[in-house]
């Protein structure tokens, strides 16, 4: 599998007045406790062909949880990337081996009623979390699913600085 290319994806953490990070936790139709308990993630997505990175970033940061009304903060200097175990990677049909994610730091700066899960985009996309929550940085990589705690634990560093650690 190490021979095939990342998926190129941006992530975005997403900071309240707080400090506090927004993590949604994910749909799912797994039965595998290990992975329920470490659902909670923090919006993601892949970048389209010809799409800038930031561009990306807000767009999935709208398809997913409905919110516009956000500056950018600061943007990761590095691409971060992750393997995906095998039984994940089978999802993209051996396209891919895993993903790299152009990481963005946005303030939030809108009304906690803009967030809608359930019909993120006004209702044109599918919804990708079934709750969500504001939650300190330092505790996102216990969150997240094992194979991508690395990534979250430099996103945190990245960003410690804009957020309440």
């Amino acid at each position: 599998m190490s021979e095939l290319p990342y998926r190129p994806c941006v992530g975005v953490m997403l900071i309240n007045a707080k400090g506090l990070v927004f993590l949604g936790r994910r749909l799912s139709k797994r039965a595998d406790p290990q992975v329920i308990e470490h659902e909670w993630q923090m919006p993601q997505g892949g970048i389209d062909e010809g799409e800038e990175p930031l561009a990306a970033a807000l767009r999935e940061l709208h398809e997913e949880t409905n919110v516009t009304s956000v500056s950018v903060l600061a943007e990761a200097q590095d691409w971060y990337s992750y393997d995906l175990p095998p039984e994940a990677a089978k999802r993209w049909k051996g396209k891919y081996r895993g993903q790299t994610q152009k990481w963005f730091a946005f303030r939030f700066e809108g009304e906690e009623a803009e967030i809608d899960i359930e019909r993120p985009g006004g209702g044109r996309h599918e919804p990708e979390f079934d709750a969500w929550r504001w939650e300190r940085a330092a505790l996102l990589p216990q969150l997240i699913v094992p194979f991508k705690r690395d990534v979250y634990e430099q996103v945190v560093r990245d960003f410690a600085h804009l957020s309440g650690d």
